[in-house]
């Protein structure tokens, strides 16, 4: 049964499949109590709620006899850091550039689930991709598909670091694999390259410091301290993921849905920051920059058009001193200072 599913969820379109016991982390409850404990996780309360859900799926389903977990590449074929070079352009997130991955993983899940149940009779099955209290990344090393490197993302000898994570929780009993171990060796890059320090160890993060966390889930204003070390990222940052060296064996994606879409590889930012809410809508239907809304996403653009020491993109600036979102309104303000302060 294990190998024939496999098969199928491969021919489905995933990557790589892998299969652990529910109990084979065990060490999660306490690792994410330390974290929080910390305040390490920022404004992310979801993270401090059903925090028992996330270090045991057995309490978020105690049905569960197996979790299959599935990587879905969708490894780049640019590279993610020559935008870094173009500061009055955006640098948008890889994995952001295309079709939101959570519709697109989540209805390859149900279909291997589907398949399941009906090899199966009887079987129960709960499908998962990044939206409920399920450690994906503990759960996926303890299946074999990779390990949590020193940046804590997961990264895998065969996939590099591009790959989403979805996971079937399932009533039938199959073989569990055996569980990965790190590879990294004594290798930083992806510490180096951090631009806002955000490890303050191999395998810790401080997302409070992660540009990926301050664009997509911090509201209200980001510290100037750390806005001036956000560069012309906008949405994400892949500098962590992109500089791995693990990155030369990682597969290409199959799904040309997850493909970036031209209009978001580096767009103009003067260009972003004029997009009132109906144009923001419009740009990003079917895509999870949506979900951030136009107010925090114009607020990343102006922080990036501050850093960006081109005083032609003033004018974009200052169309939003007046802006009704505070948080835009204030780093259009700021913005406007920085550009002063560029030598003529």
């Amino acid at each position: 049964m294990k190998d024939r599913l496999i098969a199928y969820a491969l021919e489905a379109g995933f990557a790589k499949v892998g299969i652990c016991r529910p109990d084979a982390v065990p060490q999660t409850a306490e690792r994410l109590a330390a974290f929080v404990d910390a305040d390490m996780h920022g404004q992310m309360n979801w993270m401090a709620e059903r925090m028992g859900w996330r270090g045991d799926p057995t309490a978020l389903w105690p049905d569960v006899r197996s979790v299959i977990m599935l990587a879905e590449a969708y490894t780049p074929k640019h590279d993610p850091l020559a935008v870094l070079e173009q500061p009055d352009r955006a640098a948008i997130s890889v994995y952001a550039q295309g079709r939101d991955y959570h519709d697109v993983v989540k209805k390859r899940l149900k279909n291997v689930g589907r398949w399941l149940i009906d090899q199966v009779p009887g079987a129960e099955i709960k499908v998962f991709v990044d939206t409920a209290p399920v450690m994906e990344k503990p759960l996926a090393q303890a299946a074999g598909l990779g390990w949590q490197g020193k940046h804590t993302n997961l990264l895998s000898r065969d996939l590099g670091n591009w790959f989403f994570l979805g996971a079937i929780f399932t009533t039938v009993d199959l073989r569990p694999d055996d569980a990965e171990v790190s590879h990294c060796g004594s290798c930083t890059a992806c510490l180096d390259i951090c631009p806002t320090d955000a490890f303050p160890a191999p395998y810790q993060l401080d997302a409070r410091r992660c540009i990926s966390y301050l664009t997509i889930e911090h509201k209200g204003p980001v510290d100037e301290e750390l806005r001036g070390q956000m560069g012309n990222r906008i949405y994400g940052c892949d500098d962590c993921l992109a500089i791995c060296p693990w990155n030369k064996f990682a597969s290409e994606g199959r799904d040309t849905r997850l493909a970036a879409r031209e209009d978001l590889l580096a767009p103009p930012l003067a260009e972003l920051a004029a997009l009132d809410d109906g144009e923001f809508r419009r740009r990003f239907s079917g895509s999870p920059i949506k979900r951030i809304g136009r107010d925090r996403f114009v607020r990343n653009v102006t922080y990036a058009i501050g850093n960006s020491g081109d005083p032609s993109l003033t004018a974009a600036a200052s169309t939003l001193v007046d802006d009704a979102d505070p948080a835009v309104a204030d780093a259009a303000r700021w913005a406007i200072l920085k550009l002063k302060e560029v030598p003529s």
